[in-house]
């Protein structure tokens, strides 16, 4: 890698000393992915994150990323069911700010660390829980693995392309464990935002269900109109069930290998980025062929198949370094190479931004990792530092402890009696959103539930994501809940005036262009800041604010090409081969891999921008005033695929899908039951027993063969076809209900979209959606805030249209009547 990134970490590092969380103390008790990465979000930030670990270690150390995740934390192992080290954690959370677990809620009551156990340690804690289905509905008792959240969700119905069997497919990419990492750092800094102003603290709830369905753009309201009129629209898969294509975005969104055989996902979804492409590849003259009228929308399938095929070909007549070149010299024309593993964090732009950072750490030698997600005035945090040794600051943590025991300090008395204090904890808290789509924007829309006022500032015509749908305002309705639109025309000098007035009103500004837009347009830092000296400025572009891909637009399918989304998930489908049939084939598979709404790149990136607005909120209020901040789509992807890139001597290998798409082994997979799919979630040793027993009588799984953790993991093959004779003997909701009982984790595999789901579901609903209304849909089901609160209140609204608060707005700038009326008679507003 070199020593360029290190450098400038390192130099970041100096300038950030201690960090905007400095002074804040995390006893974090995870022991799953989603509660470290959580925890590492803080460390990175400067919280001192004291990971207190099970004699022996924790079970992440066995994770590839483990370097990354636990870097800058303390380590203290504590058998929790000692009466002394029982005693110690207790003393450590008297005096710690913030506690993360991933227990699930009947083993915290039974180790005595329930919301109210932990209140009564410490009444100033902010407590979170990381669950997998939540602590409460019909789900609430089952396991938390990743897998079966999905399963369970009819997240594998969503990518069932990704296999060329039928059925639904394994997702290996955490979607779910990013989404419950992100949605627990947002309740832990609400919170803590909070109490800076009532002194007390707050138990938070986040889960991997509520996270994943996060990182759907617009699934969710394309589907509640089929179920409302059926007859509004005919949604059309991208393929034919025999692999042919059927939706012109196949075509802009072409995927193809090169001559020598590397695979391009290609970005042209605008109209003239499809000309473009056309006229790179010498195919202009089919626009005026009778063939081929109203291309890319073609009547027959016949030439939908004939175009397809003929545009492969074009991309297939030159090399990688070919149309590197034209990439470089036509700003119209964009393709990313699809990377895999480490080498995604050799990505040029990555490397511009000083997102990839080496550490030496005593254990695994030189480390190579994604920087922080978030930077500051366009550098790190923090410099990575080593991860610690299995109790390597007990000593000095247990003194800590020994000074901070009940015995030896009484306990915190509750604050006195405050004032009133508003109920939403952000409320007062005014964002002013510059952005467009979904990727930046719905990081503030994530907030607007938690209290946050965000204006929305877009074009008279309005943001393009509402019209990206087959029915009026579909596509944005999700990520415009909560907001108030203000539609002004930018590129005048009053439209610009209006929104320099706002921002000197507001507390955060959030754009999301290319790199350069915002000082073309007068909305950059320095001159927002010019107004509002204690201006939070969020920059949230799809790449970077500069470098060698800022300027270029950021769609999800590219970013998870070129950023390892796809071939984490499909790590066989871009495989060297000169057969057109297996060319399709792998296209189709990586298309579902980077392109399907439910789950792409661009959710991951709106849950990053929503901690960094946070993290720059919170920062203000502890007297930490922070400089410019930036999380791009490109570093978001980095870290949700963690186990997947970071890189060093003797690294673990991260898991991997089986060729068939089914899971990671034998004992985290999908099995064909007698009537549909079981997925189950064994892989700890202490569940081998309970499984065994519960499939007594069914299955032969005694024995040297399977004695082991070893033992089962070199005979891997053989247990997987010998589970699969067992689960094909039932139905899958049989299964499901027997290894429950017995507290081993299997599900019945959803074959609904979950969005369907989630919908029609009645027990479903009452536990995840809630009711909104606006002017499109009236009244209608969303899903409701993703974290909850014990204390602080919550709130879920509709969407807004175009402009809908424009007059309001401008009357508390201070415009009256005749003044608002002139500016839209001359165009200035919408």
């Amino acid at each position: 890698m070199g020593e360029g990134p290190a450098a400038n970490t390192v130099a970041g590092h100096e300038r950030h000393q201690g960090g905007p969380l400095a002074g804040i103390t995390v006893v974090d008790l995870s022991s799953t992915f989603p509660g470290a990465q959580a925890t590492q979000f803080l460390a990175d930030a400067g919280a001192d994150v004291v990971q207190v670990e099970p004699p022996g270690g924790s079970p992440l150390r066995d994770r590839a990323a483990w370097p990354a995740l636990a870097r800058g934390k303390r380590s203290i192992s504590l058998d929790l069911h000692a009466e002394a080290d029982r005693a110690t954690l207790d003393a450590l959370i008297t005096t710690a700010d913030v506690l993360v677990m991933t227990l699930r809620p009947q083993a915290a009551a039974r180790l005595r660390l329930a919301p109210a156990d932990l209140a009564a340690l410490n009444p100033h804690l902010v407590s979170a829980a990381i669950t997998g289905f939540g602590t409460s509905g019909p789900w609430a008792r089952l396991k938390g693995y990743e897998g079966m959240v999905m399963a369970k969700l009819g997240m594998f119905q969503t990518k069932s392309r990704m296999v060329t069997r039928p059925g639904p497919a394994f997702v290996s990419v955490p979607y779910a464990g990013w989404g419950a990492s992100q949605t627990a750092v947002h309740g832990i800094l609400t919170a803590l935002f909070e109490r800076a102003s009532s002194g007390r603290g707050q138990h938070v709830e986040a889960d991997m269900v509520r996270g994943v369905t996060a990182l759907d753009t617009w699934t969710w309201f394309t589907e509640m109109v089929g179920l409302r009129w059926p007859d509004a629209y005919q949604n059309v898969e991208a393929f034919t069930e025999d692999g042919e294509p059927q939706a012109p975005l196949v075509y802009p969104l072409l995927i193809a290998p090169t001559k020598d055989g590397h695979w391009l996902q290609f970005a042209q979804t605008a109209p003239r980025l499809f000309a473009a492409m056309l006229k790179e590849f010498g195919l202009t003259e089919m626009l005026a062929d009778p063939k081929w009228k109203g291309l890319p929308i073609l009547e027959t399938q016949e030439l939908r198949t004939e175009l397809w095929e003929i545009m492969i070909k074009k991309v297939q007549e030159r090399t990688l370094a070919e149309w590197q070149q034209v990439f470089d010299t036509n700003p119209d024309i964009m393709a990313e190479v699809f990377r895999a593993g480490p080498d995604v964090l050799n990505h040029p732009q990555l490397d511009h931004d000083r997102r990839v950072a080496e550490a030496d750490d005593p254990e695994f030698g030189r480390v190579v990792q994604p920087s922080t997600l978030v930077h500051e005035n366009e550098m790190p945090l923090s410099a990575p530092r080593p991860a610690p040794r299995p109790d390597e600051h007990g000593d000095e943590l247990r003194r800590t402890a020994a000074a901070a025991s009940p015995a030896a300090v009484p306990p915190a008395a509750p604050p006195a009696a405050l004032p009133a204090l508003p109920a939403l904890p952000l409320d007062g808290l005014t964002i002013l959103e510059l952005g467009t789509m979904f990727a930046g924007p719905y990081g503030a829309t994530v907030l607007t539930d938690f209290g946050a006022r965000v204006i929305k500032v877009e074009a008279k015509e309005g943001d393009g994501i509402r019209n990206i749908g087959p029915f009026p305002e579909s596509g944005g309705a999700k990520v415009l809940q909560g907001k108030e639109s203000v539609a002004v025309d930018l590129t005048t000098e009053e439209g610009l005036r209006i929104v320099r007035e706002l921002a000197a009103k507001a507390d955060v500004v959030l754009q999301s262009f290319r790199a350069g837009a915002a000082e073309r347009a007068g909305v950059d830092a320095d001159a927002l800041r010019k107004v509002n000296p204690d201006l939070i400025y969020v920059n949230a572009p799809g790449y970077g604010t500069g470098g060698p891909s800022g300027k270029r637009p950021a769609y999800a399918p590219s970013i998870g090409a070129a950023f390892g989304l796809a071939l984490t998930d499909a790590p066989d489908a871009a495989h060297a081969t000169d057969s057109m049939e297996e060319i399709k084939a792998g296209a189709m598979r990586l298309q579902t891999a980077t392109a399907v709404p439910t789950m792409q790149a661009d959710g991951i990136a709106a849950l990053g921008v929503a901690s960094t607005i946070l993290l720059g909120v919170l920062a203000r209020r502890l007297g930490r005033p922070m400089g410019p901040l930036t999380a791009t789509m490109v570093g978001s992807a980095t870290h949700a695929i963690l186990e997947q890139v970071v890189d060093y001597r003797g690294r673990r290998p991260a898991p991997a899908p089986d060729p068939d798409g089914h899971g990671f082994s034998a004992l985290y997979r999908m099995y064909k039951a007698s009537e549909g799919w079981v997925f189950l979630a064994a892989p700890e040793p202490r569940e081998w027993k309970p499984l065994t027993v519960a499939l007594s009588g069914e299955a032969a799984l005694a024995g040297e063969r399977f004695a082991t953790p070893e033992a089962r993991r070199r005979n891997d093959e053989a247990l997987a076809r010998t589970l699969a004779g067992v689960f094909s003997r039932r139905p899958a909701g049989e299964w499901e209900a027997v290894l429950t009982k017995a507290d081993v984790g299997c599900v019945q595999v959803t074959e609904r979209l979950p969005e369907l789901l989630l919908q029609t579901d009645e027990a479903l609903a009452a536990e995840y959606c809630v009711t909104a209304t606006n002017a499109i849909f009236d009244e209608h089901l969303r899903m409701g805030p993703l974290v909850r609160f014990s204390r602080s209140a919550t709130r879920a609204e509709g969407g807004c249209s175009v402009g809908e608060h424009t007059d309001a707005v401008l009357s508390e700038l201070g415009y009256d009547e005749s003044a608002i009326a002139a500016l839209r008679e001359r165009g200035v507003i919408g």
